[in-house]
């Protein structure tokens, strides 16, 4: 179980056969397997060995990808850096994991420059591609020595080897770095493909960031099927349309933002996206409406949803096509679907008591998926990893049928006099109402009641929307406690990178507000 092993499948099996389009690039297997292996040579001369970390900062690009598969080609391990975090943020990854090597693309030159002066560890900085304009940067550009290595034999780590240090936002503290083995990402993917199968001759189209385990996990699953993908830079829903259509791409990964705007675009109806076979979802809750419009905007694509997270590899629970027809229940499209074919869910209350069906309580999870532990921070994994059980944080309840739902993260959980509220339930009853683009919802502090239900919206432009018709229509679906009892409008919403909305500087405005 190495992950550079569809390289070698490919060459025997489908040398001729497109594996990357990019812009207007496009290599072959041969090609791509080629220049990989020259990279991974650039990288053994500069002192790669085993288990030398190696990091990628940029957009998504078929150079991004030869950057992760060379580096576990030289033995190294990957450490893909989130391109929206600041210079001090990239500086801690890189010095916390001692990462001595970046490769970063012309457009985050500046940045690598930063690094310099910030990080104690980076000693070598390659631009990757074509296209730098910036000769007076000190750093070296990667084609000319690729151009002039040798390609040398694939170090073949596998296992149990570390292949992977994914960094976590750090939205509730320090970045935490997830240490994913090669068996842990080989296993994680090929069960995916099991859970929500799809076939051979599929086109990938992939706009999530490799940075993220969502975008690097669909990556891997097209290349250990062997198919092709499509890179694209960042998501923007007229490049995605105008490509499936030119492309024919029949497989994308999208979290629920994404599909919002891509099904909403003005120019939707006038591109073909007949050939859109499937379309995986996930990495953020998805509201009832939104899933209902984009079944009727696309009633020849097939939806399928994840659920994991980075520690998982990422899928642990996987909702199939088949679960989403009109003749299955309608409920049943607000799970997480069952556990994927390696993987043992279990619902614990705070003293890891297994509870019955349809309790709520946390999720924890056990496979050969489950991350080897946190860098450097031997507290906090045995914390997370108990008895070979990852806690996830989050709040579910499975039913008779071993369905997962998913209620809230834990930590996002409002007790409202001394009753549990779950945001996400909330969130699905405003999302209903015509006037809503966007909302989120929040525990703020009370007096009287611990906590209180705050919801934070963005109105759909042209509409209008008050407090007193939000809390009306929710108390028509759904109980009084669970109301909010205020309401804010916002312009937008704070965003990760991947779409999904952060809560925290939601509470730290509000706090902020009451403070003034």
């Amino acid at each position: 179980m190495h992950l550079t092993q569809p390289l070698h499948k490919a060459l025997l099996e489908r040398p001729k056969a497109t594996a990357l389009i990019c812009e207007e690039r496009r290599w072959s297997f041969a090609a791509f397997v080629g220049r990989v292996s020259r990279l991974a040579a650039v990288l053994r001369d500069l002192g790669v060995h085993a288990g030398e970390r190696v990091a990628m900062l940029g957009h998504n690009s078929d150079h991004y990808v030869e950057s992760l598969y060379a580096t576990w080609w030289a033995g190294g391990v990957i450490n893909p850096i989130n391109a929206r975090w600041n210079v001090h943020e990239i500086a801690f990854s890189l010095d916390d994991s001692q990462t001595r090597i970046l490769l970063v693309d012309p457009a985050f030159l500046p940045v690598a420059e930063q690094l310099r002066g910030l990080s104690c560890s980076l000693a070598v900085v390659l631009c990757l591609g074509e296209g730098r304009h910036d000769t007076t940067l000190a750093t070296d550009d990667v084609e000319p020595l690729i151009a002039a290595a040798a390609p040398i034999e694939d170090a073949r780590r596998g296992g149990e080897d570390l292949a992977a240090i994914m960094y976590t936002g750090g939205t509730t503290g320090r970045s935490k770095g997830v240490m994913l083995s090669h068996g842990n990402l080989y296993l994680g993917q090929l069960s995916a493909c099991l859970a929500a199968p799809r076939p051979d001759d599929a086109v990938g189209l992939n706009p999530a960031p490799l940075f993220h385990i969502g975008g690097l996990g669909l990556t891997l699953q097209l290349m250990l099927r062997l198919c092709p993908q499509i890179l694209v830079a960042g998501f923007d829903e007229a490049r995605m349309l105008s490509l499936i259509e030119r492309e024919r791409a029949s497989e994308t990964f999208l979290v629920p933002t994404m599909l919002k705007r891509l099904i909403e675009h003005p120019g939707f109806a006038e591109h073909d996206v007949s050939s859109l076979a499937l379309v995986l979802y996930g990495a953020a809750p998805i509201d009832e409406p939104l899933l209902a419009a984009a079944l009727g905007r696309l009633p020849h694509t097939q939806f399928a949803q994840l659920y994991g997270m980075t520690e998982l590899s990422p899928v642990v629970a996987a909702l199939p096509p088949w679960c989403h027809a009109a003749s299955q229940p309608r409920g049943r499209l607000r799970s997480a679907g069952r556990p994927v074919p390696i993987a043992e869910v279990r619902i614990v209350d705070a003293s890891d008591t297994v509870l019955q069906p349809r309790s709520v309580g946390e999720i924890i999870a056990r496979g050969p998926m489950v991350m080897t532990g946190y860098w450097n921070l031997p507290e906090q994994s045995a914390e997370a990893l108990r008895d070979g059980w990852l806690h996830t944080g989050d709040a579910g309840y499975l039913d008779e049928d071993g369905f997962l739902y998913v209620v809230d993260r834990l930590k996002d959980m409002i007790v409202s006099g001394g009753e549990n509220v779950y945001s996400a339930e909330v969130e699905n009853a405003i999302a209903r109402m015509e006037q809503v683009e966007m909302c989120a919802v929040i525990g703020v502090p009370d007096e009287t009641w611990g906590e209180c239900v705050h919801a934070v919206i963005v109105s759909r432009h042209g509409t209008e929307l008050d407090a007193e018709q939000v809390i009306a229509h929710c108390r028509g679906l759904i109980a009084r406690y669970k109301c909010p009892r205020s309401v804010s409008f916002v312009d937008q919403l704070p965003l990760s990178p991947t779409g999904k909305i952060l809560k925290q500087p939601l509470r730290a405005m509000l706090s902020n507000r009451g403070s003034d």
